[in-house]
Parts: structure tokens; C-alpha cells; sequence
């Protein structure tokens, strides 16, 4: 199976400035995510960025990094600009990987790329994990995706979904048969809907949700959910979760 990766690692975060290099075990972030992204098999990894430091930093390294446009509102935005630069063929299966998991297994991202060469209707393809916990479930950070019986998303929310009425009415706690999903941000696409992506209007929803994924169901399209067993490792959104990330280094 041949595949790509693009990491887009935006230096400013409104809550953590210059994330893409914060040290984790004496190297940026960036890196550990890079690293974990070849060793799921991908034939090349790009790291798209704003900021010639971060630049600098993967070149040191021996990695490829591009410049991308700092204009862009999402990561799919910044594979579009990746994908015309180097000239990828319309065939070409790309997977997104944040660049705020330096923890991610490879095995999700190569999960990722092997649901879109599974199912040829879908143009892109994405992950779920099950939700065992209310805090969870209630959590708006934790994104929530509901699929239909063929494995197609139906619909992704930070709101509780799907809500067990009954259940949930009587306060009772949480029934783990009803089978509520943890979005794994990460995608798989195909270059030539990366190009289609890039012409799509924004969508009402994925304004509200902040969810860029919802601009691909709004217009129609279909996403392929695989439902893996591997619980999702912590991202890098905060200097908190910064601080429980460069522990969980430590006590490896």
C-alpha cells in the first residue's frame, strides 16, 4: 500500500505559541511526529508550516518541509497547497497527521490510508474509537462521530451524539452497547479530492462546530469511518498537556 504523509504544523497556537517546536526529550515535537509517520510505512513525509523556523528545524533533521501559505483556515487547506507544489498525481493517497501527536501509534495511520483504499466511493477516510467514559462523552474537546450501518459517517459533533434518551432521562449511567464514537483526527484523501476540496464553499456547520470535516458532508460527499480498538494517544493542545506528554516521554 502506498501512501503519503503531510504534517501541517502551524507555529502560531493561540494557546501554545511556537507548538510544532516545543522540546520533548530534547528534540521539537515535529519530529517525533515525523518519525512515527515513516515508521507507519509512508514512501514520504512532508512537513507543511508557516514559519521558516520550524523549517529550519525538520531540514536539520534530514526531512523534507515546506513553506505554505499563511492564510490557510485548516490543514487540508495546507495538503492542498503541499499537493500542487510538488505535483502529486490526482491518484495519490495522502494521510493528515496533525502535528501536535508526537504519541500517535502508526498503526492509526496506516489504519487511515488502508480505509480509503478499501472503500472507492469514499473520498476520504478518517478513524474512530469507542467511548467507555461520560466525562468523555459530555466533553466538548472530544469529537464525536455517528456512522451509518455501511461504515460511512453521518455526522461529526463536539455535542453528545448519539444521545440515549431513555437512558440518559432517568440519569442513568452511560450504556456502553449503544456504541458512541471518538473522532481520531486523521484523514486520508486522494489528491484529485484534495483539488475538488480546495473549490468547496465553507459550510454553515463546520463554522459552528469548527469542524472542517463537515464541509465534505455538507456538499455531499462521502467519509469511511474505521472503528479501531487503538485508544487514541493524548495531542499537544495546552502547556498542560505539553507538561503530561514530555512525563509520558520521560517514563518510557
Amino acid at each position: 500500500m502506498h501512501f503519503r504523509v503531510v504534517i501541517p504544523a502551524r507555529y502560531a497556537s493561540s494557546r501554545l505559541p511556537g507548538k510544532p517546536l516545543a522540546d520533548i526529550g530534547g528534540r521539537p515535537m515535529v519530529l517525533h511526529v515525523l518519525e512515527r509517520a515513516l515508521q507507519a510505512g509512508a514512501e514520504s513525509v512532508v512537513v507543511a508550516t508557516d514559519d521558516a523556523r520550524v523549517q529550519q528545524a525538520v531540514e536539520a533533521a534530514g526531512h523534507q518541509a515546506l513553506m505554505t501559505s499563511p492564510d490557510h483556515q485548516s490543514g487540508t487547506e495546507r495538503l492542498v497547497e503541499v499537493a500542487e507544489t510538488l505535483g502529486w498525481p490526482d491518484g495519490t493517497l495522502v494521510v493528515n497527521v496533525q502535528g501536535d501527536e508526537p504519541l500517535i501509534d502508526p498503526a492509526l495511520i496506516r489504519e487511515a490510508a488502508r480505509q480509503l483504499v478499501l472503500h472507492d466511493d469514499a473520498v476520504m477516510a478518517t478513524l474512530a474509537h469507542p467511548i467507555h467514559d461520560h466525562a468523555d462523552f459530555v466533553n466538548p474537546n472530544v469529537v464525536k462521530v455517528v456512522a451509518d450501518e455501511a461504515g460511512y459517517a453521518l455526522y461529526f459533533s463536539r455535542a453528545p451524539i448519539p444521545w440515549p434518551r431513555d437512558a440518559f432521562a432517568t440519569q442513568q449511567p452511560m450504556p456502553h452497547e449503544f456504541g458512541a464514537l471518538r473522532h481520531i483526527g486523521l484523514y486520508a484523501y486522494r489528491v484529485g479530492f484534495l483539488r475538488t476540496y480546495a473549490s468547496l464553499a465553507s459550510s454553515p456547520l463546520e463554522r459552528y462546530e469548527m469542524l472542517e470535516q463537515l464541509r465534505v458532508l455538507w456538499h455531499g460527499h462521502r467519509i469511511s469511518l474505521g472503528v479501531t480498538p487503538i485508544t487514541p494517544a493524548p495531542g499537544v493542545d495546552t502547556p498542560e498537556d505539553l507538561a503530561r506528554v514530555r512525563a509520558l516521554f520521560q517514563a518510557a
